[in-house]
């Protein structure tokens, strides 16, 4: 990944956007210079959705974020909009840049109404990312009018009340159809309650400069990024004159007995459709007949036993092994596991393979170390809660971003904690949050098929942070594509378009 790729992909934390102001204002641009920037670029947004002349309602808080909303207000009304200006306190208790701003607005400035009068837009200058306590008294109340009201909201940094770090609601959070905010995104846009409360996410520069972002981005510690090919598409697959099949991995996937089957049929079509040049299920004999009626160009191999499977992999073409859609729970399960790590196989763990193992993370954290660590584990909520179980993984009080990492680290394995705001995070400290999906993509099987892409992608040479990113993020292009109607089976078929225009978006053409 390119340096420059790399810092589009990055997110700020609160604490880390504070930094890139400060080494800004430190080189020698004022906060007042910055601060006239940021309301310049909300003010174009809100002239994107609004009619000559419309109205404008531009609710401001008590500190740099309302003088943010001094700005835009000013330069909507000098364009013509009808604007009405809300400050939330007292005016004289402005301070530094916020006051200056508010000094350049000539009009009238209006206390916080009980109900929300009629306009065409809102702009929501309240309060921004780094809001430190819960809201309360009549910011609360101004807020809950606010969403009473049903009128588009045009979000400034964050919508009022939400955390900026974390996405969770402070009390109360106003509903905007779109949220500009300034040099990166940070967690709390893409983490829900956050993501659904922000609508639309504009990124707007305001010349900080790339060393004050230098400066931020050290600040912030482990790194956090938006998932996307920005991230990956460097490490992504990519075939030559001279490729083959046997050139693009072979990945092999454990089928459960007779009448369960359809899983990992599911992850296997994954793998194929994915790249892999070769797709292997491994059946108990009795599945065998079952699964043959299914399958063309995925082959078929017995295996009874966690003995077999040893077998199986003195094949060492065979580089990555999926275990868990619908192979059963107990300890056929863990011997399993422990068989294909200690073969030193790339492995992805998914369902079952992960149920298997309640309670016990660390006995599962001495088989991925027994195999080189090359692991990825997909557990949706309850599987994370069950493998977890006893741990400070499962502390309540962390937000989704801390408990992925801890978990990862735990396990000594990439970790993908599915859901709506599917987080991706590595043993060393990498995180990536995705919002690239689609609600359609809730249905049975689904999951399956994205741990067969992730399997695919390892058996193809990638790395197992890279290729869980780029997995969730093609399984969520899937799911936009298809929209309404989506099954499982659909999504292997949707690849060749997926990653056709990926290709090309990859190639500049």
């Amino acid at each position: 990944m390119t340096q420059a790729r790399s810092l589009r992909a990055r997110l700020l934390t609160v604490e880390a956007m504070r930094r890139v102001d400060a080494a800004a204002i430190a080189a020698g641009t004022p906060g007042r210079t910055l601060m006239e920037r940021a309301g310049v670029a909300v003010a174009a947004r809100a002239q994107a959705r609004l009619s000559p002349g419309g109205s404008v309602l531009v609710l401001c808080g008590p500190g740099n974020n309302g003088g943010d909303g001094f700005v835009a207000a000013r330069l909507l009304a000098e364009a013509g909009h009808r604007v009405e200006l809300v400050l939330l306190g007292n005016r004289d208790a402005l301070a530094g840049d916020a006051a200056a701003a508010a000094a350049d607005w000539t009009g009238p400035v209006e206390g916080a109404p009980s109900e929300i009068p009629p306009c065409d837009l809102v702009i929501d200058a309240l309060f921004g990312a780094g809001l430190a306590r819960d809201l309360d008294g009549a910011a609360r109340a101004l807020v809950e009018a606010l969403n009473a009201s049903g009128r588009p909201v045009l979000a400034v940094d964050v919508p009022s009340g939400l955390d900026g770090d974390t996405g969770a609601v402070r009390g109360a959070a106003v509903q905007a159809v779109e949220t500009v905010t300034f040099v990166a995104l940070k967690p709390g846009h893409l983490l829900q309650p956050g993501r659904s409360l922000c609508g639309a996410l504009h990124l707007a520069e305001i010349g900080t400069g790339a060393e004050a972002l230098e400066a931020g981005l050290a600040a912030a510690g482990a790194p956090l990024f938006r998932n996307g090919p920005d991230l990956w598409g460097g490490a992504f697959p990519r075939l030559t004159g001279a490729s083959h099949k046997y050139t693009r991995g072979h990945a092999l996937v454990l089928s459960g007995p007779a009448t369960r089957t359809g899983a990992a049929r599911l992850a296997a079509r994954g793998a194929l459709r994915v790249g892999a040049g070769l797709v292997t299920v491994a059946a108990p004999r009795d599945a065998l007949p079952e699964n043959a009626a299914h399958l063309t160009a995925i082959m078929l191999h017995a295996c009874d036993s966690a003995d077999d499977l040893d077998d199986i992999l003195t094949d060492e073409r065979l580089n990555a092994v999926l275990l868990g859609p619908g192979l059963g729970t107990g300890e056929p399960t863990r011997e399993r596991v422990a068989v294909a790590a200690s073969a030193g196989r790339a492995l992805v763990l998914d369902a079952d393979a992960l149920t298997s193992f309640k309670g016990q993370p660390q006995v599962l954290a001495g088989h991925v170390r027994d195999g080189g660590g090359q692991a990825v584990l997909t557990p949706h909520g309850g599987e994370f809660a069950r493998l977890f179980a006893g741990t400070d993984v499962v502390d309540e009080g962390l937000y989704k971003v801390e408990r992925a990492r801890r978990a990862a680290v735990l396990a000594g394995a990439v970790v993908v904690l599915k859901g709506a705001d599917t987080v991706i995070a590595d043993a060393d400290g990498r995180v990536a949050i995705n919002d690239h999906a689609s609600p359609y993509l809730g249905t049975a099987g689904a999951g399956d098929v994205l741990a067969g892409l992730i399997a695919g992608l390892l058996a193809q040479g990638m790395a197992p942070f890279e290729a869980a990113a780029a997995g969730v993020w093609l399984h969520g292009d899937a799911g936009l594509r298809h929209g309404p109607g989506l099954i499982a089976e659909d999504i292997p078929e949707l690849m060749p378009r997926v990653l056709a225009d990926l290709v090309r978006d990859e190639a500049g053409l």
